[in-house]
């Protein structure tokens, strides 16, 4: 009895313990399937691999930055029809479960169960945002346990309407596109709260196979799965007989929205992603949607790529024929033209590569891509031989396409106008050899409005505006000439310019520098001196400054290069970027601070949160006064000076050329009181250029065919005086022409109060001082 008594007590225990223990069981596996869910509680935790978007001031696209290409849209910016297609396809009851349907998990199980493996899925929409955004995509009932835990888990911290906006942003449906705003884009070339309820049954149609029922592979098969949508939303309730009939009728139109990424601007582009992913780090701008918003207007970015390839292929052209780029044998012109095919009608002055097909002397027959051109013979007369061991009957004749061009070669050209049917008629070009690059900012508040840095972004990414540091030569000579204005110089302060000599007793060396036509004036007024871009007038300049006043007023400009103490620096030895030289340059047109160049004015987060906002950052740099002085100085650059050719503009405008040694490097600053716009040009490998790469002639004209396309866009403005300024007529009777001859000069000049001469005639009053007192005080 004993026994059996404590038979039934082991019993009872084992009864009573049994479902504990089960109970047990099943919290530990519980936990054990759950301790590594990841977490998920607010719609702002979903942060999907996003499209960074750049825009231009306008507010058209730049350019796209991206590893998905997924654009986030709120549930409220969608149409009705289009979420409730994605439900009728995929989850009918999505807004009564919990995130499970037993009744569709169950349907499964019996089928994945007889064919022995994972063949049918009854996954609800929750469980589809589980599945791609929080798990693996292994198939296994372990995992489809923890998916159906964790849609669960889901359910309770967001909305249904926060799991459909998940759901319809995380989707992939093909053709490179994640979400529906891509998928609108890229099948129907519009924004997705543009899309019908027939183009919205497309779109939901293509989650189960976006391969199987893409429309441009299989446009049946995507209309026999948008039927399939429609039918099931019919049946829902979701929509009327009616409009399930005209949606099934509406003709089905495909195209992608035009993509214009990279098409314009690409330096400029560049120079923002550099920008971005130094602050947020290369993760964050490829997945982070971010929306930038930059200084670049759209019209003048075209005009400055346009000037730069234009200007950089009449470089070129100096040098004469030089051969086609490439020749081709018959059987591999097929190919060269498939490969060729644009993607867009190409637009006056776009370049690209042709293959001639026929010449004769009044012009030649080529193709390029799908469209044929004809190069008359009017664009062949820069075509002088340049080809080296090619004479006599060989060699090219300028203006005689026969003589230039064969058949089979390859060679550049330009649309000069469009004659219908897919035919134009062409410019002959040749490569570009030097480089350049150009810079334009607004001076009051430093936004870059174009960013040019070189001739083809495609050919090469080094951008010349931003990471080439070239000496600026004369370009730097303004900087030298504001310090000796606040030294004791005025705009008619008298120097000699004539022969000097540098002898450097410990290095054993002598510097004999030159002005650039080597010839020399004799006593030249300051004002003359910058005008004329006189090099030993400079040198004795800054020698009576001192260089080290020279390198700190440099630095007070917002010079940011290295600046040895070494007298050439003022002739511009020292390197610089050209967007670092716009910037101290930017100190006159603001009446003596200057700004640093922005192109990123703005960043917002995906969800619309401002990360970042630039204002304008001013330095004081020098006095109001002494900027005018420069200002003055420098209109006298393009009245009288190197600068000449600008005058075609007929707008007040201030400037100064550069050029280094041996016509390495090419400049041109210019600048009115709302633009200021820097050319550089030369080879990214140091050579000259030639003897017509001077400022003047290479970056000049450039320069000039930017501004002439964009300065109808501002009404002429003058530069004007602050407090302390006076005028006053000033003469140099001693004055030499290049000639040697005798040429006296008149000036009306601005003076700081108090500096103006006491004498009219200048140049007379320093003629009385000897030639070798001058040398004895440093002029």
């Amino acid at each position: 009895m004993r026994w059996s008594r404590r038979f039934k007590r082991k019993m009872l225990w084992v009864l009573l313990g049994l479902p504990a223990a089960g109970l047990l069981l099943v919290v530990l596996a519980f936990w054990w399937l759950s301790h590594d869910l990841p977490g998920f509680r607010t719609i702002t935790d979903y942060k999907p691999p996003l499209v960074t978007t750049v825009l231009a001031r306008d507010n058209r696209v730049l350019g796209y930055f991206y590893k998905e290409k997924r654009f986030l849209v709120r549930l409220q910016d969608t149409p009705e029809h289009l979420s409730k297609a994605f439900l009728a396809a995929e989850d009918s009851g999505f807004y009564k479960h919990d995130g499970i349907d037993p009744w569709a998990i169950f349907r499964a199980m019996l089928m994945n169960l007889k064919a022995g493996g994972i063949r049918q899925g009854g996954s609800t929409i929750t469980q589809q945002v589980v599945k791609r955004l929080l798990l693996t995509p292994e198939k296994s009932f372990e995992r489809k346990i923890k998916e159906a835990m964790l849609s669960y888990r889901l359910e309770q911290y967001l909305t249904k309407d926060e799991i459909l906006t998940i759901y319809l942003n995380q989707i992939y449906l093909g053709a490179k596109a994640y979400g529906v705003e891509a998928a609108a884009r890229e099948y129907f070339g519009k924004h997705v709260q543009d899309l019908t309820l027939a183009e919205s049954a497309i779109l939901a149609g293509l989650p189960q196979a976006p391969s199987r029922y893409n429309p441009y592979s299989d446009p049946e098969a995507a209309k026999t799965r948008q039927k399939y949508v429609l039918d099931q939303m019919l049946s829902q309730g979701f929509i009327t007989k009616a409009q399930h009939d005209q949606a099934l009728a509406q003709k089905l139109v495909y195209r992608s929205m035009e993509d214009h990424s990279w098409k314009v601007g690409a330096y400029y582009l560049e120079e923002v992603r550099r920008f971005l992913v130094e602050k947020y780090g290369e993760d964050e701008v490829y997945q982070g949607g971010l929306t930038v918003e930059t200084a670049c207007e759209i019209p003048h970015q075209i005009a400055a790529d346009n000037a730069m390839r234009r200007g950089l292929g009449d470089i070129a052209k100096r040098k004469g024929w030089e051969g086609p780029d490439s020749r081709l044998k018959p059987d591999e012109h097929a190919r060269f033209l498939e490969d060729g095919r644009l993607a867009e009608t190409p637009k006056s002055g776009a370049w690209f590569r042709a293959l001639v097909v026929e010449t004769a002397k009044d012009k030649a027959q080529v193709r390029f891509g799908q469209y044929t051109g004809e190069i008359p013979a009017s664009s062949t007369t820069w075509c002088r031989n340049a080809m080296k061991g090619v004479s006599g009957a060989e060699a090219p004749v300028p203006g005689d396409p026969s003589r230039i061009l064969h058949k089979g070669d390859v060679v550049w050209a330009t649309v000069r106008e469009g004659k219908g049917n897919g035919h134009f008629v062409l410019n002959l070009e040749r490569q570009p050899g030097p480089e350049g690059a150009l810079v334009s900012m607004m001076p009051e508040t430093g936004e870059v409005v174009a960013l040019s840095g070189g001739f083809s972004f495609e050919k090469s990414q080094f951008n010349r505006a931003t990471q080439a540091k070239r000496q600026p030569g004369s370009a730097f000579k303004p900087i030298v000439y504001s310090a000796a204005l606040d030294n004791g110089f005025t705009p008619a302060s008298v120097i000699m310019d004539a022969p000097i000599v540098f002898a450097n007793v410990e290095q054993g060396t002598i510097w004999r520098p030159e002005n650039y036509e080597d010839i020399f004036y004799g006593p030249t007024l300051l004002s003359t001196a910058l005008a004329k871009s006189r090099n030993l007038v400079t040198i004795r300049v800054a020698q009576k400054v001192g260089i080290r006043k020279v390198i700190e007023h440099a630095q007070a400009m917002g010079i940011e290069s290295e600046l040895p103490e070494n007298l050439s620096i003022a002739l511009g030895s020292s390197a610089v970027t050209l967007m670092n030289l716009c910037q101290a340059y930017s100190t006159f047109p603001r009446g003596g601070s200057y700004v640093k160049p922005r192109l990123v004015l703005s960043v917002r987060s995906a969800w619309g949160e401002t990360l970042y906002k630039s204002e304008p950052e001013v330095v004081e740099a020098i006095s109001p006064q002494n900027a005018f002085l420069m200002v003055a100085m420098l209109k006298e650059v393009i009245n009288i000076g190197t600068g000449g050719s600008a005058k075609v503009l007929g707008r007040p405008l201030a400037g100064k050329t550069g050029t280094t040694n041996n016509e390495q490097d090419a400049w041109f600053m210019g600048f009115t009181p709302y633009l200021l716009t820097g050319v550089y040009v030369g080879y990214d490998q140091l050579q000259s250029m030639g003897r017509e790469g001077s400022g003047a002639h290479t970056a000049l004209p450039i320069w000039l065919e930017y501004r002439k396309a964009v300065e109808n866009s501002y009404p002429p403005e003058d530069f004007l005086p602050p407090e302390g300024i006076v005028w006053s007529r000033v003469e140099n009777s001693q004055a030499v022409s290049s000639k040697g001859e005798h040429a006296p000069e008149s000036y009306f000049l601005p003076f700081m109060e108090g500096t103006q001469p006491s004498v009219t005639d200048v140049g007379a009053a320093a003629g009385s001082t000897s030639d070798s007192d001058l040398m004895k005080q440093g002029f």
